[in-house]
């Protein structure tokens, strides 16, 4: 009788444990999002952070939360003599939690670690032609390796932050791949809010994908990236960039794929750069 009262009560205090645990990372998790910003944090969203210019203030100040938890649960590590700097910390955190507004944030679950650079940075590349093994090296301004690190060239990170109107951005790009991750593998078909948005979702990307091609054949191509047809999670990482810095492009020329995008982020990016503009011309005029 005894062993099999062991039996039970070890899976049971095993779950126990598990639920005590996620229930202390939440109430910190909260904790953490209620704490509010040192005015450096603020000045280093201001000035290296373009699109936090055009967040509404609710969305702001949801941000300055999920930054919070980024930077208790992730670790920064420089690589090539690159001392991390706050500064660093700082704007990669604001861009990647801009990815969780407006939703139930997981905060890219999975990985915990991530590696700077001060550069653009070789990787090895390996791939098969039949038995026959191909290693090249390629210059990259980042990288993530599924269930692993983050990579990221700090230069290339700033100028991506800073310009916000190019459709270049290497945080969101990395980011997105980790939201991707959450389904299972990386697919370009991250998770999504209820069961019926999968099947517009397959659908409108598929299309999308196939009129990037097009486009790009013909040289008439201009909102999404051309590394976008490289396979389907690069197009959904770079649909990203472009929703993200290229929204009122995207909205009109390729209405379907963000509604896509505004659905699964519960964002609508587009609006704050019409509001952007208005503020700026009330304030000038």
């Amino acid at each position: 009788m005894l062993p099999i009262l062991i039996l039970v009560a070890i899976p049971i205090a095993i779950a126990l444990a598990w639920y005590g645990k996620i229930q202390y990372r939440e109430r910190r998790r909260e904790a953490l999002r209620r704490q509010a910003v040192s005015q450096e944090v603020v000045d280093i969203l201001e000035e290296n952070v373009g699109i936090y210019h055009r967040l509404p203030e609710d969305l702001k100040r949801e941000l300055h939360g999920h930054i919070n938890v980024f930077l208790d649960e992730k670790k920064f590590l420089g690589l090539d003599g690159l001392e991390v700097t706050n500064e660093m910390c700082v704007t990669v955190a604001g861009l990647a939690c801009i990815l969780l507004l407006n939703r139930p944030p997981r905060y890219f679950p999975g990985f915990s670690s991530i590696l700077m650079y001060p550069d653009a940075f070789v990787a090895t590349e390996v791939d098969y032609d039949g038995d026959v093994e191909i290693v090249q090296e390629t210059t990259r301004a980042g990288e993530s390796w599924h269930r692993g690190p983050v990579i990221l060239s700090w230069t290339d990170a700033l100028h991506g932050a800073k310009n916000t109107g190019d459709g270049y951005n290497v945080v969101l790009h990395e980011f997105a791949h980790k939201l991707d991750e959450e389904n299972d593998g990386t697919d370009g078909l991250p998770v999504l809010a209820e069961a019926a948005h999968y099947r517009d979702w397959a659908e409108v990307l598929a299309r999308e994908y196939e009129a990037l091609s097009e486009r790009v054949e013909s040289r008439d191509n201009r909102v999404i990236d051309e590394y976008g047809l490289t396979s389907p999670p690069e197009f959904f990482a770079v649909a990203t960039e472009s929703f993200f810095e290229k929204p009122r492009a995207m909205e009109k020329h390729l209405p379907d794929l963000y509604a896509q995008l505004k659905t699964y982020y519960c964002l609508d990016p587009a609006a704050w750069a019409r509001d952007e503009i208005a503020a700026r011309n009330a304030k000038d005029g």
